[in-house]
């Protein structure tokens, strides 16, 4: 037997760090699944919105994307493109429905031709609500559970909708010169979408229903004599200031229009509830972000149309919204004979508008006082009224 030593065997330190790393992750993994989940990779959504590249609405569709990006730490990235990328604007709910998109941004009066009932959220009378209120209706009114039911009487199952982003009320539109009394509508090319066709039908025009980035081509053409977008900024940057310099703002054919997100809802309830919970945040968030947004932006690009692009501004004769008023009441009590869910939904929205409109008219003040106050006389003042006809 050898009396020599053998050298002693000393565990090599690479092999040693390798195998702390691996007990740490394995019980780490263990103990906090989403962990070895993540270790896969975030989970990536492409959507699309219906708005062109350059409108403010794709914007928006934008800025809701990234809070949820951000907010789940980039767990899940939300991809949007713009109108016609995947499929043209008016097809975004079917193909979110069958999965060929995995969510989009868009209003619900874009699928007036598959329930009309879908524009009572975007383009009905409203009943005095502005879009702040009609959501209100929609989350605390019923108005959540009437639209999923809506949804699936057309088929409608696999998509998860909400509803966010309060919009001003819209101009009735841009013209070739300032619009005097309801009867000079008769006969004009005039754009516009959901229930408002059956406004402006009974008014006498010949409508067409087009996607933001087609009217102004359509008006360039001779193809439409007038149309109704939506705001100062969506207007001004879709070129509306090229093809026409008379704008008369206040109509009651869009007065409380919200916008619509939707995932498609197999993808959507295969997200962790955290996820989930993520996502109504955040649409809530945005919802106000875009609120704000709005009144920055479109205050700013209502004074560069007057100073730069040179439109005239006049507001809607009295004649011409008091018609406006008649008409929907025939036009809803027509629809409602026509159609239960129809029926059902506007019933709900005139419950809930007639205590919380009051509430509304009861509580807050005029601003118009303390703007002529400030301001003055001529700021106070609403925009100057159309000229007489001799």
């Amino acid at each position: 037997m050898s009396d020599t030593k053998q050298p002693e065997q000393k565990p090599s330190r690479r092999k040693f760090l390798a195998a702390a790393v691996t007990g740490s992750v394995g019980a780490a993994a263990a103990g906090f699944p989403m962990i070895a989940k993540a270790q896969a990779g975030p989970i990536n959504m492409r959507w699309q919105s219906t708005w062109p590249a350059k409108d403010i609405f794709h914007e928006y569709a934008l800025d809701f994307a990234k809070k949820v990006n951000d907010m789940t730490g980039g767990d899940l990235k939300i991809e949007v493109l713009p109108a016609g990328s995947v499929v043209p604007a008016f097809g975004l709910l079917e193909a979110v429905s069958k999965g060929t998109l995995d969510g989009g941004h868009g209003v619900l009066g874009y699928h007036y031709g598959k329930q009309n009932a879908l524009a009572l959220w975007n383009s009905g009378p409203a009943f005095g609500m502005d879009a702040n209120m009609l959501l209100s209706w929609h989350k605390y009114g019923g108005g959540a559970e009437l639209l999923a039911k809506l949804y699936a009487s057309i088929g409608i199952t696999t998509v998860q909708s909400f509803l966010y982003g309060p919009m001003a009320t819209q101009p009735l539109g841009w013209f070739k010169k300032p619009v005097t009394k309801p009867e000079d509508f008769k006969g004009l090319k005039f754009r516009t979408n959901g229930l408002a066709i059956d406004l402006f039908t009974a008014m006498g025009a010949a409508v067409n229903a087009l996607p933001g980035g087609e009217i102004v081509p359509a008006m360039d053409r001779g193809l439409l004599d007038a149309a109704e977008f939506n705001n100062a900024t969506s207007d001004r940057l879709l070129g509306f200031p090229d093809v026409s310099k008379i704008c008369m703002l206040q109509s009651y054919h869009q007065s409380a229009e919200t916008f619509e997100i939707m995932f498609n809802k197999p993808k959507y309830d295969a997200l962790p509830a955290k996820m989930r919970a993520i996502i109504a945040g955040a649409v809530e968030a945005a919802s106000a972000d875009m609120s704000w947004k709005a009144i920055d932006r479109y205050s700013k690009d209502y004074i560069e149309l007057q100073t730069k692009d040179k439109v005239k501004f006049y507001k809607t004769p009295d004649a011409v919204l008091q018609k406006q008023l008649t008409l929907w009441s025939e036009i809803m009590e027509k629809k409602s004979a026509e159609n239960p869910l129809f029926k059902e939904i506007a019933a709900s929205q005139r419950a809930f508008a007639e205590r919380a409109v009051k509430w509304d008219q009861d509580v807050y003040v005029s601003r118009r006082m303390a703007v002529s106050h400030f301001f003055g006389a001529k700021q106070g003042a609403p925009a100057k009224a159309a000229p007489k006809k001799g």
